[in-house]
């Protein structure tokens, strides 16, 4: 079975002279893959080319694109699809020569399995030691550049939680290592402003939308550290775990979890996310 195409071929190679692998210089998207049909197919794509024209990269055709994620992912049940854009060979230097084509590469990944109580009863997490600088230019995007996450992930494993909760350096609320995250307050949805750092995630966009659907306005604001520890309920999403409701951050328990998991059914029942077992 094939399982990575490179520019529509076979393959797990690419020249070293890949902007890609040089900078950092391209996007990616992970879209969870179930009985052969992308989740959230559409956001996905769309948020590709946002972030390919956010760097000025010439984003491959979508329906190219869209054919060979069919291809790889037609015949499996479930799965996790890596789609990463690069700008393409380029030179030592970090200005990219013009007119370069764009490089393309889709791979397809085990779906990974979590803990059924992560989803049914919560997960405890931990703020984070490590900050998240600002880059407005970058921010929202999901960019090939990613050492902090790396560092996030690697602190975050360290530790006896599955997820942790990243800061700004002005202490505010961003996201979590690998997730977005949310806040109940008062019954009214919470979620950061992505507007200088972070990932503005496929997931919470399609949250956001289901709030707006009920006829209420998520607040999208900024959120300071001490604001999460007053919140109701807090649950973080992505596309590859579906929606952790959290039921402790450090010392501090919150009172619900109801609408992390009603939200989680709704997700579910729209195919933005994998069933939980």
């Amino acid at each position: 079975m094939v399982d990575t195409l490179v520019n529509g071929t076979p393959g797990d190679a690419i020249s070293i002279h890949d902007r890609g692998l040089q900078f950092g210089d391209g996007v990616f998207e992970t879209i969870a893959v179930q009985s052969g049909k992308l989740l959230c197919r559409d956001a996905h794509f769309t948020r590709l080319e946002t972030g390919c024209r956010q760097l000025s990269i010439t984003c491959p055709d979508r329906s190219l694109l869209e054919r060979e994620a069919d291809r790889l992912c037609a015949s499996l049940t479930s799965a996790v699809l890596k789609i990463i854009i690069t700008r393409g060979m380029g030179g030592r230097g970090y200005q990219p020569p013009e007119n370069i084509p764009a490089n393309r590469i889709l791979s397809v990944h085990r779906q990974p399995v979590y803990p059924s109580g992560y989803y049914r009863d919560g997960i405890d997490s931990y703020v984070c030691g490590r900050r998240i600088s600002h880059q407005p230019e970058l921010a929202g995007i999901k960019h090939l550049n990613r050492l902090e996450q790396v560092l996030l992930r690697r602190e975050v494993t360290a530790t006896p939680y599955p997820e942790g909760l990243v800061l700004d350096p002005q202490d505010n609320v961003v996201e979590g290592s690998m997730s977005n995250i949310f806040m109940v307050k008062n019954a009214g949805l919470i979620t950061p402003d992505l507007s200088r750092c972070g990932v503005a995630g496929v997931i919470r966009r399609a949250i956001i939308e289901l709030d707006k659907a009920a006829g209420r306005d998520t607040a999208i604001r900024t959120i300071a550290r001490e604001e999460i520890f007053e919140a109701d309920e807090v649950f973080y999403c992505n596309s590859v775990i579906g929606i952790w409701p959290v039921r402790r951050i450090g010392n501090k328990a919150f009172n619900s979890i109801d609408a992390g998991i009603e939200i989680m059914g709704k997700l579910i029942s729209d195919n933005c996310i994998v069933p939980v077992s």
